[in-house]
């Protein structure tokens, strides 16, 4: 909601996080180039020894008493800002409240709100015993600090004193910073310019916000201060709520525009994308193609809560796989086949997310796994960025290896296990190995999925399953020799040929698959004949199989399939694909210009 508002000025945000968050938020910004935005990042865990000494009972726990030390936290040079709370949404542009800063006098250096709840009065029940407060007291969702002249005052020294004074009588706080704040004031009211309460309307049960205004164009800053956030108890809870839900749906790209009358400083990223793609010529009948391969997306790591404890053997091995929302009904499958860690990367626009959202908080499988790490790449440009999905998937593993899959597999029961085995017995960790995990596909939508290699034959002797392809695309999984697999007990050599697209097992500094390719075709190919040219051995492993399940076709697909100029253009970019591997590998790479024109 800050960046939504049409704005003339630039936003410097300096946020305060810990070691995920900022990993998230950073990859956020990077991708999400919006001008005129810079983020610094202060570490949230080096914070935690300045405030650890104060017993919280608020939920927000120890972060919430992290403002309070922002005087020292933040750049000496930075004289004054203005301090948010996260559940916060903006209905104006954020300029408006900084020109408040030229209406403090004398010793004003806290702008406020006041509270609009009865929580200070201390009447909310019986031998209710609030913090020391100027009547009602102030809120700290919104805060205008004046850094520089604090800092002069001694803040840090005038806090600390009176929260320990108040601690001995007090014991904890209630409401984390927002209390101690309040026993400074109360000590000290020339500290505060008292804000407009529309500044700060805040949503918790049993709170004056109606009186903050008469309209809905009164409306500055929503606050959802109640621990029920959006099912707090409001007069006109639906409208803001609608508020909040335009803004978690609306499409972030749109952001990336230019201020008004404000020309941005030059970002050396969006220089050298620029100079990218004006290299490209727009009059080339695959100029989208080309482009594709440049278009930087939006891009939210672990969307959804995610932790890994490393395996102590070092064999782990994480499946990666990319999907859209079509493929979202796959996702609990794969997790009852797999119980080891999953990286997805998911291709979705911003409403589809919240979709999501809604869809895995519904699943008790979902919801029941934390080793799972879905990625969001936000939807732009026509194709489907097949490649960078599975780059960003592969990107962030936690294990030393993993599974390239694709969604509409199952792996076969047992699967992870095995595979961990494999990876010491084929010692992956010292030699450059892909190890062939043999597909499979039923055209069955209910398949009662094989326990074993010896049912799994039974059932291709029958016609209920067949070898990966078979009907269509013969070479891509012809190499795997499934005559020798039906009875081989050992792992066995296979070598490389044109139009290979096995799915293997590869420690995880494993080349990452090139972008040019989107949408549908050769997209796994090319890995594969990377792969090779890096002399990876391939190894057909005995005892392990995936089924491909079926589903209606991708939208790309058909495109391929009905669109002559689409074929053109993949082939275009196979040729130069093939090239650049000439140049690349030299000599060795000619074997793959001379198997595709032989096939």
């Amino acid at each position: 909601s800050l960046p939504f508002h049409i704005r003339r000025n630039p936003l410097h945000f300096h946020l305060i996080a810990d070691a995920i968050a900022k990993q998230i938020l950073a990859t956020l910004f990077q991708t999400w180039m919006v001008p005129a935005v810079r983020i610094d990042f202060y570490d949230a865990d080096e914070l935690k020894s300045e405030v650890s000494w104060i017993p919280n009972k608020h939920y927000s726990g120890i972060y919430g008493l992290m403002k309070l030390v922002l005087t020292k936290t933040l750049p000496s040079n930075l004289e004054r800002v203005i301090v948010l709370d996260t559940d916060i949404t903006f209905a104006t542009d954020i300029a408006e409240l900084w020109a408040v800063f030229h209406k403090f006098k004398g010793q004003q250096v806290l702008g406020l709100v006041e509270n609009q709840s009865d929580w200070y009065l201390g009447n909310l029940w019986k031998n209710h015993r609030p913090w020391p407060a100027l009547g009602r007291g102030y809120n700290t969702g919104v805060i205008l600090l004046l850094l520089d002249k604090l800092r002069k005052m001694k803040w840090e020294q005038m806090w600390r004193l009176t929260a320990e004074r108040e601690l001995m009588s007090m014991l904890s706080t209630s409401l984390a910073d927002q209390d101690i704040f309040n026993a400074v004031i109360k000590q000290n009211p020339f500290l505060v310019y008292q804000l407009p309460c529309f500044w700060n309307v805040q949503l918790s049960d049993h709170t004056r916000s109606e009186q903050c205004y008469r309209d809905v164009s009164d409306l500055k800053v929503i606050h959802w201060n109640s621990p029920k956030k959006l099912r707090v108890k409001n007069k006109h809870v639906e409208f803001f709520r609608n508020l909040y839900l335009t803004f978690l749906e609306y499409d972030g790209n749109l952001l990336r525009r230019e201020l008004f009358g404000c020309p941005s400083e030059a970002d050396v990223n969006s220089e050298n994308l620029q100079k990218q793609l004006s290299e490209l010529d727009e009059d080339d009948l695959c100029y989208e193609f080309r482009r594709e391969r440049f278009t930087v997306h939006r891009t939210h790591l672990y969307f959804l809560h995610y932790e890994y404890e490393p395996a102590s053997d070092n064999t782990d091995v994480t499946l990666v796989a990319q999907l859209s929302m079509d493929r979202l009904q796959m996702l609990e499958a794969i997790c009852k086949h797999w119980e080891g860690p999953i990286s997805l990367a998911l291709y979705l626009s911003d409403a589809e997310a919240q979709q999501f959202l809604r869809y895995a908080q519904g699943s008790e499988v979902l919801m029941s796994r934390h080793n799972v790490g879905y990625h969001i790449v936000y939807k732009e440009g026509q194709f489907y960025p097949v490649n960078l999905l599975r780059n960003v998937a592969m990107k962030h593993i936690s294990t030393p290896y993993m599974f390239l899959s694709d969604i509409d597999f199952l792996p076969m029961y047992g699967l992870y296990e095995y595979l961990r085995k494999s990876v010491i017995q084929l010692d992956l960790a010292n030699t450059k190995k892909a190890l062939i995990v043999p597909a499979f596909e039923t055209l069955r939508y209910r398949l009662s999925f094989p326990k074993s290699k010896a049912e799994l034959l039974s059932m291709l002797d029958m016609g209920t399953l067949f070898t990966f392809r078979y009907h269509v695309w013969t070479k891509g999984h012809a190499p795997t020799n499934f005559a020798k697999w039906r009875t081989a007990t050992t792992p066995y050599r296979v070598e490389w040929e044109a139009d290979f697209e096995p799915y293997v097992v590869v420690r995880k500094d494993c080349p990452e698959y090139d972008r040019r390719f989107v949408g549908f075709g050769w997209n796994k190919v090319a890995h594969i004949m990377e792969l090779d040219a890096q002399e990876y051995e391939f190894t057909v492993l005995p005892n392990a199989y995936m089924i491909h399940m079926p589903h209606a076709p991708s939208f790309d697909i058909t495109k391929f399939r009905s669109n002559k100029q689409y074929r053109i253009c993949l082939k275009t970019l196979k040729e130069e694909f093939q090239q650049d591997m000439s140049r690349h590998y030299g000599f060795a790479a000619l074997k793959y210009l001379t198997a595709e024109n032989n096939s």
